[in-house]
């Protein structure tokens, strides 16, 4: 088994904020949670998180031959506030391009450079794109600890960071968890207009995220005036969390903030124009009539 000594210095050295490893084994604790959390139905209308059950708990399954699980974090807190678009709020990770293409290639290069040390990389990387329980595999690696509203909380930067893993054939020494601080504060909880939290329990059908980009029938009446303006994603539970009073502006350009994105009236968008404008970013997920149905729900009031 090799130190991770090497891995981590290469992975600061492009841009990652964090790393740590696990060795890879089955999720025990994590099996009966997630059974609950699906036979309960919090996951709404994302049925994909239903299938490879198994897959999920165990990396194993997922790369064969798997011996490390190595999760790292990628800060996107914008440098400024500068976008706006009058009431209408989109979440910070989509300001800029498409986190999903930017951080695979940061990782491809990392294995990459990293193979001369560790030897050939046999494995695969992810960004949110398989059966991957993300937080609790950066968690067990003591990247931070599951908040009150269910993201990974790290004392030293928050909680505005992607998560990504390389899974695969190097037995790197694993690290440990880290504790939880999030005490008996509860502002995410409060500060929830759908109320789709509780402590350390997240109710997706409930949560503004889901509802203005998984979810792809009409949003439900009893949501209307809960908006608080979000179109796309939200940010709430982490704006009122006390711990991201340390979270520090990413140097990433592709996450800046898109310029050709000022002046244009949401209202009054053409799928044209919403093509070209979306066309790297993370929000050309909802599709033009997702968006249009969004800002049409962000703009009504309660009932």
């Amino acid at each position: 088994m090799i130190g991770a000594g090497p891995l981590k210095n290469a992975a600061q050295n492009l841009g990652f904020l964090q790393c740590g490893v696990s060795k890879a084994t089955f999720l025990e604790e994590e099996a009966p949670r997630l059974e609950r959390w699906l036979q309960q139905g919090n996951q709404g209308e994302m049925h994909y998180l239903e299938n490879h059950f198994d897959k999920r708990l165990d990396p194993r399954l997922l790369v064969p031959g798997a011996q490390s699980v190595i999760s790292l974090s990628f800060n996107y807190f914008p440098p400024t506030e500068k976008w706006s678009n009058g009431a209408f709020k989109i979440a910070r990770y989509a300001y800029g391009e498409d986190y999903h293409l930017v951080l695979k290639e940061k990782l491809t290069q990392l294995v990459k450079e990293l193979e001369p040390t560790y030897g050939t990389f046999e494995g695969r990387i992810f960004v949110d794109s398989a059966p991957v329980m993300e937080w609790q595999w950066a968690q067990k690696s003591g990247l931070g600890w599951q908040g009150k509203n269910t993201l990974l909380l790290s004392k030293q930067v928050g909680s505005y960071f992607f998560l990504a893993e390389i899974i695969g054939n190097w037995a790197i020494e694993p690290d440990g968890p880290t504790t939880d601080h999030c005490g008996t504060c509860t502002r995410c909880i409060d500060a929830c207009p759908t109320q789709a939290l509780s402590p350390y329990h997240l109710d997706a059908s409930k949560c503004i995220s889901y509802l203005t980009i998984e979810l792809k029938d009409r949003i439900p009446d009893e949501f209307n005036g809960k908006s608080e303006g979000w179109v796309f994603g939200c940010d709430i539970c982490q704006e009122v969390c006390p711990w991201n009073r340390f979270s520090q502006p990413h140097s990433e350009p592709l996450f800046a903030s898109k310029e050709s994105w000022e002046g244009v009236q949401w209202e009054e968008i053409t799928e044209d124009v919403f093509q070209n404008l979306m066309k790297k970013s993370p929000i050309k997920r909802t599709k033009f009539e997702g968006f249009k149905r969004n800002v049409l729900w962000a703009s009504k009031k309660s009932t």
